[in-house]
C-alpha cells in the first residue's frame, strides 16, 4: 500500500519518479473510469479513450497544479472536461437541464467512496484486512477468524474498533499514522 499523500505523489512525479506516476494512476484510475463510464455513461470504447486522454493531460500539465493536495478535484475536473468533449464529438449532447443533478450526485458518491478508501488505507494493514474481508468480500466472522488465525469472537470487536478509527479519520480528528484495530 502506498500511503504517500497526494502532494508527495505530485512532488515525486514532477521529479520524474516513474513509480510515483504508476502509484498516481493506480490511486485514481478507478475514480476516473467511474466518472467517465458511470457518471457520463460513455460506452467502453469512448471511456477507455477518455481515460487515456485524462491521464495524458494530467501527465503533461502536472506542473501547472499549484497545490498538490488539490490533485483529486483537479483530476475529477479534467475527467469531466474530457468526458463532455467526447460527448460533444460524438454528437450525444444532453440538454443542460437533464445533467446537473445526476452528474453532481454521481460525482459526490464517487468522491465519498474515494475518501473512505483513503481513510481505510491509513489504517494498519491488519485492521484494513479485517474491514475489507467483512465489508467488501462479505466474509463471516468465522471465515475471517479462520483465515487470519484470530478467534471469531474477537473479529466483531476489531471491526467495531476499526470502524471507529475510520469514522475518526473521516472526521479529521485523528492524524496518527496507521492506527491499529487492537
Amino acid at each position: 500500500m502506498d500511503a504517500a499523500s497526494d502532494a508527495e505523489l505530485v512532488s515525486r512525479c514532477r521529479a520524474g519518479d516513474q513509480a510515483a506516476w504508476e502509484a498516481l494512476v493506480d490511486r485514481y484510475g478507478r475514480y476516473v473510469h467511474a466518472i467517465v463510464a458511470r457518471v457520463y455513461r460513455l460506452d467502453s470504447h469512448d471511456a477507455e479513450d477518455v481515460f487515456q486522454e485524462v491521464f495524458a493531460r494530467v501527465f503533461e500539465r502536472l506542473d501547472t497544479l499549484r497545490d498538490g493536495d488539490a490533485l483529486r478535484p483537479w483530476i475529477a475536473q479534467t475527467a469531466r472536461n474530457c468526458a463532455v468533449d467526447s460527448l460533444r464529438r460524438s454528437g450525444r449532447e444532453v440538454p443542460v437541464d437533464d445533467v446537473p443533478d445526476a452528474v453532481d450526485d454521481g460525482l459526490a458518491r464517487l468522491d465519498e467512496a474515494l475518501t473512505v478508501h483513503a481513510a481505510l488505507d491509513r489504517l494498519s494493514p491488519e485492521c484494513h484486512e479485517i474491514l475489507d474481508r467483512f465489508f467488501c468480500r462479505d466474509e463471516s466472522y468465522r471465515t475471517i477468524g479462520d483465515r487470519l488465525g484470530i478467534p471469531a469472537g474477537t473479529i466483531a470487536s476489531r471491526i467495531s474498533r476499526g470502524l471507529e478509527k475510520v469514522r475518526t479519520e473521516l472526521d479529521g480528528r485523528s492524524r496518527a499514522s496507521r492506527p491499529s484495530c487492537d
